[in-house]
């Protein structure tokens, strides 16, 4: 209940909170943050944790050896670390979003160094295996390591690399598609947004959709999930895909057992498994022909100046490749270099090979070798993204698993006959029910990797994930 409130202020921070308030607000956080810890880690809570094990149904044991784990690494931790790491947060995301604005990461900097020391001085209360970063990604991603990613990354990268190389050059080829230039004005977007994300099947009497400058999807309670999302009034398609994106995770929340809310039973399984959600219904779903011929005509009501544009180019433009500074901007093809950068300037920070100070160098650095080219400027470098504001190093990896995840389950449903039929329909619905059976309703009692392996039939591969790049970027199976 406790860790509700903060969230109900955390998302009210993000999206209507004046820039003067910013202090009080890291106050309070901080004080939550501390209370929800002395809560998580009352030697009361421990006995009770104990004695409820003794005649426990197999959901009860599951929700206590997760219940039993998290404990433990809280109780690692001292109050006073949460409490300063809570506020130093509050006032870093203030100063993030100044600094991006005016291209100024010096003035960001000493924010950033002091996140980097929480997290290093958390990692080692914690423990790890090899180096620091496994200790953080255990927080987001239970039972990963940095020796599992990087079997999993290793061979991944140079292939990624080397497809991405392949589509940017098919693409500067072929004619490139114009969208009609044209006002597509805010109320409009809005519309489409939300009569797009109810026929998916988000709930609006459960949850809303509101503005801000970063998207995400936040749960307020077990029937309160916020989306948000952006708007550019010369690309209608910058916000609809940003909730997209956040109507599969707030699906994803929908979709959990409410009455096992605030247990490991009702809550998501981790990052990965939540992003595979997003990306799923953001790229296999909302990139499809088939979402675009249900969905383009109404498109073309609302914004006349599509009616210029066929079908068929419409979805050649959503699909077009090019190297791009921004991640949230970048294309599928391209979208997990820039992943793979930031997982690991993440890694030589905390194993202390990089001070914050050589953060932009490197970042240009390794843009040059892996996309062609460096940023012009740091904000669209290093001070794009909101995470490290956010103390959330050790993040990123997630979202390069859960593309893998999405694709595995995506094929996985589509190898079941009604699922693709529906599918090839425009309709949505089974695949839905499909991801409600095999990942929503589980809860987080199984780790990451065997859930996906349950749902999809197999552990983690990079396969499916170029299959699907291959066939749609380069025309190949």
């Amino acid at each position: 209940m406790v860790s509700s409130v903060e969230a109900v202020l955390g998302w009210d921070q993000e999206t209507h909170l004046p820039a003067a308030a910013t202090a009080h607000r890291a106050a309070q956080l901080s004080w939550l943050a501390g209370h929800v810890h002395a809560l998580a880690t009352d030697s009361d809570l421990k006995r009770l944790v104990q004695r409820a094990s003794k005649g426990a149904n197999a959901v009860q044991q599951a929700n206590l050896r997760v219940i039993e784990r998290e404990m433990k690494r809280q109780s690692a931790l001292p109050a006073s670390l949460i409490e300063e790491e809570s506020r130093a947060v509050s006032l870093a995301k203030a100063s993030w979003q100044r600094a991006r604005a005016k291209d100024d990461f010096p003035a960001f900097a000493p924010h950033l160094e002091a996140l980097v020391g929480f997290a290093r001085r958390k990692a080692e209360l914690w423990g790890y295996p090899n180096e620091p970063y496994d200790a953080l990604l255990e927080g987001y991603e239970p039972g990963m390591t940095c020796a599992q990613l990087d079997n999993c990354f290793g061979p991944l990268q140079p292939r990624l690399i080397a497809l991405a190389a392949k589509a940017v050059e098919r693409c500067s080829q072929a004619p490139r598609v114009a969208r009609p230039t044209a006002v597509y004005p805010v109320a409009l977007q809005k519309q489409l947004n939300a009569e797009i994300a109810a026929s998916l099947g988000f709930d609006f009497a459960a949850g809303r959709i509101d503005t801000t400058a970063h998207p995400f999807c936040t749960t307020l309670g077990p029937r309160d999930i916020r989306l948000t999302t952006r708007y550019d009034e010369r690309d209608f398609t910058s916000s609809l895909f940003g909730v997209l994106h956040e109507a599969g995770h707030g699906l994803y929340e929908q979709g959990l057992p409410a009455k096992h809310f605030g247990l490991p039973s009702g809550r998501a399984c981790s990052l990965s498994v939540h992003e595979s959600q997003s990306r799923l219904w953001e790229n296999h779903v909302g990139r499809s022909e088939v979402f675009w011929q249900r969905w383009y005509p109404r498109a073309q009501e609302l914004f006349p100046a599509l009616r210029r544009l066929a079908l068929e180019r419409f979805v050649q433009s959503l699909r077009r490749v090019s190297y791009s500074p921004i991640r949230v901007e970048a294309d599928e093809a391209t979208y997990d270099l820039h992943i793979l950068l930031r997982v690991e300037l993440e890694r030589r920070l905390l194993r202390g090979e990089l001070a914050v100070r050589q953060v932009p160098a490197a970042w240009a650095e390794l843009s040059r070798q892996w996309l062609g080219f460096a940023p012009k400027n740091d904000s669209e470098g290093c001070l794009q993204d909101i995470h490290w504001s956010m103390g959330g190093i050790g993040y990123f990896a997630t979202y390069t698993l859960g593309n893998l995840h999405a694709a595995q389950l995506f094929k996985a449903a589509m190898s079941e006959g009604s699922i693709a039929s529906a599918f090839r329909r425009a309709e949505f619905a089974p695949l839905l029910q499909w991801l409600r059976t095999r990942v929503h309703r589980k809860g987080a009692l199984k780790t990451p990797s065997a859930l996906v392996a349950s749902a999809s039939g197999g552990g983690i591969s990079p396969e499916p994930y170029l299959q699907h790049l291959r066939k749609r970027y380069l025309g190949g199976r």
